[in-house]
């Protein structure tokens, strides 16, 4: 027999779990149910594809025994089974993506952390909240060798050989003393029913009663094994939507997330005609864990005529999608289909369409606080999908929102244009990675003298991408206000005399800047600030940002334009500065300060840091 110590998250986990984690205890039920189900599935598709497992006798079954004379209580099924390494990777260690940030992300608040391990979907170990011990007696199929896993949840586990006649697996759970309430029919009995009324197997229980036989003295009480089956076992999906009621979808979705929020909202679709398939989605409140991971977990599950196919396809949805949760079974597809032929195959392309659609037009109703609280969760992902998915990008322009330099909150372009001027339909935006910068960037302000609004673009890396591809909203154009001349009650003749004015310290400022600057010019967008860099939108790396960040390279450096503002005292007296030195650090300081007002570095900070003393030296 080998003893093994659990991982230190696992450890963390049971302890919390052992310490009533949950507030309510029954869910362990739920989740022990939901993976002997998920087992089940796997075999199902097994033995319907795969010659060696044909049988025509084999039936998925669950199977929940109460015994109050041994205080336990046993749930067993007669799915795929487990070998020795699926022990270690599925109890001994939390196997899924994002461990570390699960970990980190626990706050030690009960409620939180509940719903952050429903997130994680780890609802096996919340059988360690009603057991002393629990032993696992597994055997996989197509496989000659039986396991035992053993734990009291304190933090080391064993796994030894044993026999067992048939693949499955069977959960031995020896209550606690004061968990007797679980030895009840009537208690499993409604559990059962409140949260896996829809697995879509039998699930039998088999329990003691006392009967009596005889009257009177002659009466006689013995204990008599009873068998009756407590669940519908039909897949929710499969039924219609007038059959159902709100409140199990919502028990379907707790046993489909292994959590015990509830969704923000649910969409269930059935499509016939040239195809048939039925379509069941959930957009969670929350965002799972491992969102922005490169291994994300699918959440959407592929069934054929009711039998399982996969959990583990990220075709099934666009990428952006992967927060989605849900059932896509189709009547089309071969049960035997393949990963490959998944990738290629025609009628799953026009279901994942369909899909996104519905799903996309589900998100664009979300009222009120739901609306917001999607923002909040998904808003990045869907500029994702603006980027990647041409095909649906005027739903996801309708659907996304920005921070705005006039409103308080998220803005959508619906909410800009109404607001907007609808004889020059624009949507200005200034994007970058910090919003307080882009707030304070030189370059809004004649935008705020203009009362003119401008997005907030801040979303780190993806909006900078995003923002050139989106083109236009509803005949509005987008325009980058730091590749864009500023709005101005100044004529072109009043500008060109101000610039042949000021021509000499122009030329001055670009000789000494030499090739850190494309060009130095006056500027009429600037109302308090000496200075500002912006992009030359004639240059052809300038809209190229999106296109090095898909190839994954650095965007290369270009050079900046240098505008000064020559109502600024500074720039006045800069025009008429005689003393050589001098005038050279302040070009490198307009230059360089004006770099660090649009979150940029400066070449050379000590050189930098060097000029600013000098010339506060010289004032004082």
């Amino acid at each position: 027999m080998a003893k093994h110590q659990f991982q230190t998250e696992i450890g963390q986990l049971l302890k919390l779990m052992t310490h009533s984690l949950y507030s309510n205890k029954e869910i362990f039920i739920r989740e022990l149910i939901s993976n002997s189900s998920d087992a089940i599935d796997k075999f199902n598709y097994m033995q319907l594809t795969d010659e060696a497992f044909k049988s025509d006798s084999w039936i998925g079954e669950i199977n929940v025994k109460i015994d109050d004379e041994d205080n336990s209580l046993t749930i067993s099924d007669n799915g795929l089974g487990m070998n020795e390494e699926d022990l270690m990777n599925n109890l001994g260690t939390i196997a899924k993506s994002g461990t570390k940030s699960f970990v980190e992300s626990l706050t030690g608040d009960a409620k939180k952390d509940s719903n952050l391990i429903g997130q994680f979907g780890v609802g096996f170990y919340s059988v360690f909240m009603v057991s002393e011990n629990v032993d696992v007696i597994t055997k996989k199929a197509g496989e000659d060798q039986a396991f035992m896993f053993s734990t009291d949840g304190s933090g080391e586990f064993e796994i030894k050989p044993v026999t067992k006649d048939a693949h499955g697996t069977v959960i031995y759970i020896k209550l606690k003393e004061d968990e007797k309430e679980f030895l009840s029919k009537w208690k499993v009995q409604e559990v059962i029913k409140k949260y896996s009324n829809h697995i879509a197997y039998p699930i039998m229980m088999h329990f003691s009663e006392d009967e009596t036989t005889g009257e009177g003295d002659d009466a006689v009480t013995t204990k008599v094994k009873k068998s009756e089956q407590a669940n519908a076992a039909t897949a929710l999906w499969t039924l219609s939507k007038s059959e159902l009621k709100k409140e199990d979808y919502i028990e379907f979705y707790k046993t489909l997330s292994h959590g015990d929020d509830e969704p923000l909202t649910y969409l269930h679709n059935k499509v016939e005609g040239g195809q048939e398939f039925t379509t069941l989605f959930y957009i969670p409140k929350t965002a799972p864990m491992d969102l922005y991971r490169a291994d994300y977990q699918s959440h959407v599950k592929l069934y054929v005529k009711r039998v399982f196919i996969t959990d583990d396809d990220k075709e099934l949805l666009p990428t952006y999608l992967r927060f989605v949760k849900g059932i896509i079974d189709s009547e089309d597809l071969p049960l035997n289909v393949s990963r490959e032929i998944l990738q290629e195959n025609r009628i799953l392309a026009n279901i994942k369409q369909n899909a996104t659609k519905k799903i996309l037009q589900a998100i664009k109703k979300l009222k009120d606080d739901d609306a917001v609280t999607f923002i909040e969760q998904y808003n990045k992902v869907i500029k994702e999908g603006i980027f990647q998915d041409h095909t649906n990008k005027d739903l996801l322009l309708d659907i996304v929102k920005y921070k705005s330099s006039t409103e308080e909150g998220m803005v959508s372009f619906a909410d800009y244009v109404s607001r907007g001027d609808s004889e020059k339909k624009e949507i200005y935006y200034i994007a970058g990675e910090d919003e307080k910068v882009l707030r304070n960037s030189p370059l809004l302000e004649a935008y705020k003298k203009a009362n003119i609004e401008v997005l907030i673009m801040a979303d780190k890396e993806i909006d900078a991408i995003v923002a050139p591809s989106i083109g236009q909203y509803k005949e509005w154009s987008f325009k980058d206000i730091t590749t864009i001349d500023a709005p101005d009650s100044k004529s072109d003749e009043e500008k060109e005399v101000i610039s042949k004015e000021f021509k000499s310290l122009t030329d001055r400022l670009a000789e000494v800047l030499g090739d850190e600057v494309k060009e130095v010019k006056t500027t009429s967008r600037l109302t308090t600030s000496p200075s500002c860099v912006v992009k030359d939108a004639s240059d052809p790396m300038a809209g190229m940002a999106h296109m090095f960040a898909q190839m994954g390279q650095e965007m290369p450096e270009t050079p900046l334009i240098l505008e000064v503002n020559p109502d600024h005292a500074m720039i006045q007296k800069l025009d008429k500065l005689e003393n050589k030195s001098t005038f050279s650090d302040m070009a490198w300081i307009l230059l360089d300060s004006a770099k660090l007002s649009e979150g940029l570095e400066p070449k050379d900070k000590s050189s930098f840091s060097a000029r600013i003393a000098r010339v506060a030296t010289e004032a004082l």
